[in-house]
Parts: C-alpha cells; sequence; structure tokens
C-alpha cells in the first residue's frame, strides 16, 4: 500500500513520534512501526502535520470566491495547497443577491463534482449580507440585508446545502431569530461586522451562536464599562474565536490576550485572504472595491484594513515565534479546531486511523515542503 515511511508525525494527544503510515482509497488505514509493505509517497526531514483547514477565506493566486466561477475555486484551491491547506470554505462578500448566489451556485457545482487541484471547498462561509451598517469593514455598504431565514434558506439551497457558517450581527432586528434558525438546521452562527454590546452576545449565545468573526476586527472592542463583543468572545467558553494572526489585524499582545482567556479547543486560525494573496503589490479587488496592496498590508482607499494575504503556514509561525505559542498547539488551531468548529472532525482535523490521508509537511522554518489531499501529492516545494 502507499503511504510514508519513518517520518516524524504529529498524532494529537502523543505529540510527536516517528511512525509509518499506510494510506488505502484517500484514507489513513495504518499508522504504526511495521512500514515493511509500505511504498512510500515521497521522503522527507520534515514533521508531517494534518492538513490545514481555512474556514474563512476570500480568494487567492488573483481569483475569488466571489468571482462565481468554478475557475476561479479552482485557482484558488491550487494556491492554498502551497501553504499546507487542504479543506478550506468559500468565503463570500456582502454584494447583491445575484452576486452572491452565482458564487454559491459555483460551490454546489465544483462539490458535485469532487476534482479539486489542491485544497477541498469544504463548503462555504456566508459573510454577510446580515451585518451591522455600522460595521461594514470593507464590505460594501450598499448591500447589506436585514437578517432573514427565508433568504438564508434561498441561498442555502443555492449552495447545494453547503453553507457551515453565517456571520452577522445579532443587534439587528432579526439577528436572534436568524440564529435561532441556524441552530435548528445545524449551521454555526457567526458573530461578526457587529456594534453589539456584551448583552447582546450573551442573547446570541444563548439562541445558538457559537463562533466570532476575526475576533477584534468589525466589532465593539473591550472596554472597563461596556465589555462588547470582544470582551464576550474571550469570557464566554461556548464561543469559538477566529483571528486574523497576521500582527498586522491583530498585535501581538492582543493575540496573548485572547489565547490566554479561551479553552484551549476554541481558538481558531483564520488567514481572511483575498485575491491578491501570493500576487505582486499593488492594486487588487475586493467585493468590487478597490484594495491596494503594500508590504503584505491590504487597504482601501480610505485606508480600512481589506482582508489580508496572510498564508496559514506564515500565522503559524508568527504564533510560535513571535507569540510563544507551543508548535503543536498552534497547529491544532489550524487542524482540529476548525475541523470541530465546522463539524467535520470525524474525517479530518488529525491524523488517525480511518480519515482522510490530508497532511502538511513542514520544514523547521515553517516552510510547506509537501501537501497531501486524500492521499495524494497536490503540491512539492
Amino acid at each position: 500500500m502507499k503511504g510514508l515511511k519513518n517520518v516524524r508525525v504529529y498524532l494529537r494527544n502523543v505529540g510527536i513520534v516517528t511512525t509509518n503510515i499506510g494510506i488505502e482509497n484517500g484514507r489513513v488505514t495504518y499508522i504504526g512501526d511495521d512500514g515493511e509493505n509500505i511504498e512510500s509517497l515521497f521522503e522527507t526531514d520534515g514533521v508531517v502535520l494534518p492538513g490545514f483547514i481555512d474556514e474563512h477565506i476570500h480568494g487567492a493566486g488573483g481569483a475569488d470566491a466571489m468571482d462565481g466561477s468554478v475557475e476561479a475555486l479552482q485557482t484558488v484551491s491550487e494556491y492554498l495547497a502551497r501553504e499546507g491547506t487542504t479543506g478550506f470554505l468559500a468565503t463570500t462578500m456582502t454584494q447583491s443577491p445575484e452576486n452572491i448566489t452565482k458564487a454559491l451556485n459555483a460551490v454546489k457545482e465544483i462539490r458535485t463534482n469532487g476534482e479539486y487541484k489542491g485544497a477541498e471547498v469544504l463548503g462555504v462561509h456566508l459573510e454577510g449580507p446580515f451585518i451591522s451598517p455600522k460595521h461594514v469593514g470593507a464590505q460594501p455598504l450598499e448591500y447589506v440585508a436585514v437578517p432573514s431565514a427565508e433568504v438564508f434558506d434561498k441561498y442555502n439551497e443555492a449552495s447545494g446545502n453547503s453553507i457551515r457558517i453565517v456571520t452577522l450581527a445579532p443587534e439587528v432586528d432579526g439577528g436572534l431569530e436568524l440564529i435561532r434558525h441556524l441552530s435548528k438546521v445545524g449551521v454555526v452562527a457567526s458573530v461578526g461586522h457587529t456594534g453589539g454590546k456584551y448583552s447582546d452576545v450573551v442573547k446570541a449565545v444563548e439562541a445558538g451562536a457559537t463562533n466570532v468573526t476575526h475576533t477584534y476586527n468589525a466589532q465593539t472592542g473591550l472596554h472597563h464599562r461596556e465589555a462588547g463583543v470582544v470582551g464576550a468572545a474571550m469570557l464566554l467558553d461556548e464561543l469559538n474565536c477566529e483571528m486574523i494572526c497576521d500582527t498586522i489585524h491583530v498585535s501581538v499582545p492582543a493575540i496573548k490576550l485572547v489565547i490566554k482567556n479561551k479553552p484551549s479547543d476554541k481558538y481558531t486560525l483564520i488567514t481572511d485572504a483575498m485575491r491578491a494573496k501570493g500576487m505582486p503589490d499593488g492594486l487588487s479587488e475586493l467585493g468590487g472595491q478597490e484594495v491596494f496592496v503594500k508590504n503584505g498590508e491590504a487597504r482601501l482607499k480610505d485606508g480600512t484594513l481589506a482582508g489580508s494575504v496572510l498564508k496559514m503556514n506564515v500565522a503559524i509561525k508568527n504564533l510560535v515565534e513571535k507569540v510563544g505559542v507551543p508548535f503543536t498547539k498552534a497547529v491544532d488551531f489550524a487542524t482540529y479546531n476548525p475541523a470541530k468548529n465546522i463539524g467535520v472532525l470525524g474525517d479530518r482535523g488529525t491524523i488517525e486511523v480511518g480519515k482522510r490521508a490530508d497532511f502538511t509537511v513542514l520544514d523547521g522554518d515553517f516552510n510547506v515542503l509537501y501537501t497531501v489531499v486524500g492521499g495524494k501529492v497536490v503540491y512539492k516545494a
């Protein structure tokens, strides 16, 4: 059988061990000392990790989920393999219903076909249009819509029931009703792009919200008289915190503060990357708006941060080298935690017998050496 012989592997709750991995039909069938019958996919001195999962990413390599085409999604898929990502949620923008529907139809088509050049599309993160007009961030104000279960159901149908996360503002009329509906149908309700108070988030959690979109950004901050969304994100253990760890969107002390205050399985690395990731500095686009990229920062004309160009392996490197997070814990933030958060932990997120053979191999400098999806090498450095 195919597999990996005599490699260092991160096994959650065990650590990094030298072992052998057997792979059949795209899944791990053996982990153990006997590698005699294994035909190795490659030899490596790197460490084999579970494939990274990005639950919040708009685009990369010059393409974006809002392009509304299978070709664009394939471009993103192929590019993400370079940074070790093996699965992602195609993340939409607040846009016209027609454009959102077009993007969702493309996700339905690519998932129905089931063939990818790199990372697999695990579903959709619907970021907007159900957000606060006061906290749009880089989302276009003219397309902000009132939260509606009926509209969500239409979008979900257009996606082939692929929506896994919905970002919304709970304080807006209809927000709590939509959260209850999402909870009922098994979709993650995420508090984000919101001007809500601490009490609004408490109500959202009571209604079924379990996630906070790009914590600190496009939401009310922590104040000693009003703890805000950020205070709720840190205090309420029911909430998983997404975070863009590029040290641009969030400072190192602010990253430390959240990690210190969250259960270890309630913190998830995201890139929130846009089409400019992997492209030269200069003019780009996000949701129909001009974006200017320079020195790793992507901003609108008015200076507003507009997504990122962060790579997932770099996010892990930042956590380890700048924040002081232990390596395997940082890896969990990009593998186990997002898999658990979006309900795919039974199939991926850790290296175990029976799970998909989705691996990332890093060297000592956090460079990606190989990416394996479903037992096939999709990227080699």
